[in-house]
């Protein structure tokens, strides 16, 4: 049934989906129009709030730009990309091999979003190339896809934006509800451990269940693709500089010292996270796995040229995040779903407010900032857990990111695909998981 239904999908994406930048352009345009017929602002004050949306979000675009730059950074490392070739030949039918790229790209999305995406992106290509050299023929879109519907629990794990804003001292979370709301009682929650297992094993079966029969249609992966590898041989240096460049221990220091910090940090702290020690902790692996500083800037400098796409749309969609707040459309569609709610159904409006919202406002982060105040007051007064409306918001914004394209940015570059090549699958898998994410706010409600 999943696979009769993902092949309308699959031709209707193809031919109406436009790119990346031209559906963020097109939100844009829509948004300028609602905010002007339903908000409260003219074309003046509705202009000035576009251009300074960049400057509002302007910090944490820096940390999320991090988090993407380093994720990537980390996954192409030689020893990690040595363990993804490796355990790129396990998989030896074609519905292990899709089940096992979402199984991959998931773990990685749950450790961070912006090694999710990357790491998903190579697996599904060593797969690919794996099962090429074996005679197996895959459908490489759908294993793409497979890797971009693991992305789908990143908000789950331990780079979870909202949960670690929620969980910072000092946030407008806790000048809302008086206190912060730690990751124990969030990500670490019994509850929503075993929606990510849910989730996980409903993601898997649902890509399996698309796999071609028959005569269906199979796009393999193209020759020449993923057979070019990065250049990080190291020169023999010799001048005094060049062999400071060659130094293992020039990086080896720092990452000590970010070591110590980190536990540091976590013996006086607990595992209360922040985006902050998300990046120093991967700022950290980096700096101990890499052999010397010259390798260091080739590996970032294929990272920036990855994710430099996705870094290019987020002022667009740091307007559209100021449009929506300055003209009151945000407010207003939190604040509609937040009136119709009852204790018992609050988790679930929140949820899917945060799905809608998040086709125009594709920031976990940016995206709780702006509803999170008005759940979360809404929450109070109606007696429900603020760990549960922290969590529903988290899972409304991963969950349509399988029909929002911003984020397969980085994956769809390193797997050397298009959108439109991997949206009619991942539209199922945001069917499938919404039920299950859908489900889970209603068994809490219920509780």
């Amino acid at each position: 049934m999943l696979r009769t239904l993902s092949r309308p999908l699959v031709a209707g994406v193809e031919r109406y989906l436009p790119g990346a930048f031209v559906f963020a352009v097109v939100l844009t345009v829509i948004v300028a129009v609602l905010a002007l017929v339903f908000g409260d602002v003219g074309p003046a004050e509705l202009t000035r709030a576009w251009g300074d949306g960049l400057a509002g979000l302007l910090a944490f675009m820096t940390q999320v730009a991090l988090v993407l730059l380093l994720g990537y950074t980390l996954a192409l490392t030689r020893p990690v990309k040595a363990g993804l070739i490796r355990i790129a030949d396990l998989p030896k039918s074609p519905r292990a091999a899709y089940a096992f790229v979402a199984f991959v790209s998931a773990v990685a999305s749950l450790i961070s979003f912006g090694l999710g995406l990357v790491v998903g992106g190579v697996i599904a290509l060593e797969v690919g190339r794996a099962a090429r050299r074996r005679g197996t023929k895959l459908h490489y879109p759908l294993l793409v896809a497979s890797a971009y519907s693991g992305f789908a629990v990143w908000h789950m794990g331990y780079s979870a934006t909202g949960p670690l804003a929620a969980a910072t001292p000092g946030s407008f979370v806790e000048e809302a509800i008086g206190r912060t709301i730690p990751i124990s009682e969030t990500v670490y929650s019994p509850w929503n451990l075993i929606a990510i297992v849910v989730a996980v094993a409903a993601i898997l079966g649902t890509v399996v269940l698309m796999a071609p029969k028959g005569k269906d249609r199979i796009i393999e992966l193209p020759e020449r693709m993923g057979e070019e590898e990065p250049d990080v041989a190291l020169k023999d240096p010799e001048t005094p500089a060049e062999r400071m460049e060659a130094s293992r221990l020039v990086t080896l220091i720092p990452g000590l010292a970010l070591l110590a910090y980190l536990g540091v940090y976590f013996a006086q702290e607990g595992f209360d996270l922040t985006l902050d020690i998300v990046n120093w902790s991967f700022l950290a692996a980096i700096l101990l796995i890499v052999r010397s500083p010259a390798e260091l800037a080739e590996l970032v400098g294929g990272a920036v040229r990855t994710v430099g796409e996705v870094l290019l749309q987020y002022p667009l969609y740091a307007g559209i995040i100021g449009m929506m707040t300055a003209s009151g459309l945000a407010a207003q569609l939190s604040g509609w779903f937040s009136d119709i709610s009852s204790p018992g159904t609050l988790g679930l409006w929140a949820f899917l407010s945060a799905g809608l919202l998040n086709m125009f406002v594709p920031s976990g982060g940016g995206q709780f900032a702006v509803q999170a105040p008005i759940f979360l007051n809404a929450a109070d007064s109606l007696g429900v857990d603020p760990a549960v409306i922290t969590m529903a918001i988290a899972y409304g914004d991963q969950w349509t990111n399988m029909i929002q394209p911003f984020w397969a940015l980085p994956l769809l570059a390193v797997a050397g695909l298009g959108v439109r090549d991997i949206f009619g699958f991942t539209a199922i898998t945001c069917l499938i998981t919404g039920i299950v994410f859908g489900g889970t706010m209603l068994v809490l409600g219920a509780g």
